[in-house]
């Protein structure tokens, strides 16, 4: 056989609407036959800056564009058109760029190309970072990497950094660029499954499928933009494919394959993965036909010994942006400025949510909601106290060392949260949930204390949590994923540091609400609503 070359990943065009930053920054000079792109580094922090801050406040008009759909779909549930409603008013309240879309504002990601003859003179990466750490430093966003000190102790780096930043070398005299913001959510469902050749065929597949959906739950806030790659030459090159298909990077793709190995999309099979996750009736969180707004399913070449495959979402904070340098100027991908057009002129129908009152004793409360169903849409009122990973093992250090648990876990629901910063004159900055199941190994400890038996966050939960809550009578109560920004600005009154303020944003937190919406997932009967759907 003759030596072919096959570019791997054969994108036939870019519909990409940018809008310019700017011409400055740039110059072009001849180098012999070569035409150079010269690049002063401060576009680099300019373009970086600039993606960060857009991409926390706004999104793409096809995303919001589904969104709509859902409310208008006659075969969504009440919860699937809840849960779009909220998200696309959250859209409206992120816009004004005080609150960002989602409280989680991410690890910030970079994956560039870089033509042959663009010339910077610098280090990259560095510029790049310094663009980001500007917009975590002016915008109301949250620090969330941790960085460690030795095996065990870790700590926040107060500015964000490190970014992950992925530069690859290309043709030409243009740089591209993708930048995300990667929530800890949807960056934990992420799966890579190691398979063979018995995958592929197609009753295995669609086995396949139909089970790992369910790993993918809710803790990443849908509905979801699905990427399932199967194949690719290593197992990290599999899961790279997978982050950017879920971004929209890969969408013009060849839709067939060739003997050189190109990348495809298989378009029958995104039809089908979509059907089972309709059909999976997890929906857009609490139940219904949404679980994802749509799926890209990308076949790779692979190792006759391995077939890796790969499953990963972007979530409802689809926080997705190119950007370009070229000789013209600094260019960005033009998301949506106006959000607002997408609500329908009046909310969905809907049936009335339960009111708790949450500042009466905790039996009279857990009382109260044993009286309905798993499933009941919840409006909460009172105090919640706030507490998440860090929190949770220091009470729980708290219990070994042989100290009693704070009255504060006893006297109050824990709502699983890191807030990001606040902006001036406003009681909170973006306030959404966290995932769930990280707290799951504390639960029927600080139960069998009294503490933690009302639980607010997002996601489905162990079979643990719910034995705990049948064996103390507790109750785990979801929260919307996603609409972190609406929270802060119509539902949560006044925030107040408590314990550990040393930890930052995971300090121990007392928040007052005000119709806080929020369902039943566990019950003191020993009942689930993820399990209930699973079987």
């Amino acid at each position: 056989m003759e030596f072919h070359y096959q570019e791997p990943f054969p994108i036939s065009k870019d519909e990409t609407q940018y809008k310019k930053l700017t011409s400055d920054y740039v110059t072009v000079e001849q180098f012999g036959e070569r035409e150079i792109l010269n690049i002063d580094p401060k576009a680099l922090e300019l373009l970086a800056e600039n993606a960060l801050a857009d991409v926390s406040f706004m999104l793409r008009s096809a995303h919001l564009q589904k969104l709509k759909n859902i409310i208008d779909d006659p075969e969504a549930t009440d919860n699937d058109r809840f849960v779009a409603y909220n998200l696309l008013q959250n859209a409206a309240v992120a816009i004004e760029g005080a609150l960002p879309s989602c409280q989680d504002t991410g690890t910030a990601i970079c994956v560039a190309k870089k033509g042959e003859n663009v010339c910077t003179g610098a280090e990259d990466a560095e510029w790049i970072s310094k663009g980001i750490y500007n917009t975590y430093q002016e915008k109301n966003l949250r620090y969330s990497q941790i960085v460690p000190l030795n095996m065990f102790e870790e700590k926040n780096s107060g500015s964000n950094l490190p970014a992950q930043i992925d530069i690859y070398a290309d043709k030409g005299n243009e740089y591209k660029f993708l930048f995300l913001a990667k929530g800890g959510g949807s960056a934990n469902k992420t799966f890579l499954y190691q398979k063979t050749k018995s995958l592929l065929n197609e009753s295995s597949l669609d086995a396949f499928v139909r089970e790992r959906i369910m790993d993918l739950g809710t803790a990443a806030c849908p509905p979801y933009h699905l990427a399932l790659v199967i194949g690719g030459t290593s197992a990290e090159a599999n899961l790279a494919v997978v982050k950017k298909a879920s971004a929209g990077y890969y969408d013009h793709l060849p839709t067939e394959g060739n003997m050189g190995g190109q990348a495809f999309r298989d378009l029958e099979w995104e039809k089908r993965v979509q059907k089972i996750c309709q059909e999976s009736s997890i929906g857009a969180q609490f139940g219904g036909k949404y679980l994802t707004h749509d799926v890209r399913v990308i076949r790779l070449p692979r190792h006759a010994a391995s077939c890796p495959v790969g499953m990963g979402v972007s979530c409802s904070a689809d926080r997705n942006i190119k950007g370009k340098i070229t000789k013209d100027g600094i260019f960005l991908e033009q998301l949506e400025t106006n959000p607002k057009q997408f609500l329908p002129e009046t909310a969905p129908h809907l049936q009335p949510a339960v009111s708790i009152d949450l500042n009466q004793p905790m039996p009279d409360i857990l009382a109260e909601l044993s009286k309905y169903p798993i499933k009941t849409r919840l409006s909460l009122n009172g105090t919640l106290i706030v507490a998440r990973d860090i929190a949770h093992a220091k009470i729980k250090e708290l219990l070994d060392s042989g100290k009693p648990m704070p009255e504060y876990f006893k006297n109050h629901p824990i709502y699983y949260a890191g807030p990001a910063k606040t902006p001036d004159g406003m009681a909170s900055g973006s306030f959404g949930p966290t995932t769930a199941g990280r707290m799951d190994v504390y639960v029927d400890e600080f139960q069998s204390h009294g503490g933690s038996m009302i639980m607010l966050a997002k996601g489905n939960r162990s079979k643990d949590v719910t034995n705990a809550c049948h064996k103390y009578g507790g109750f785990y109560l979801g929260s919307i994923g996603g609409p972190a920004a609406i929270l802060a600005k119509e539902n949560i009154t006044s925030v107040e540091v408590v314990d550990f303020e040393e930890l930052g944003m995971e300090a121990v937190r007392k928040i007052e609400i005000k119709n806080f919406p929020a369902f039943i997932i566990s019950d003191d009967k020993g009942n689930d609503f993820f399990e209930s759907i699973a079987h």
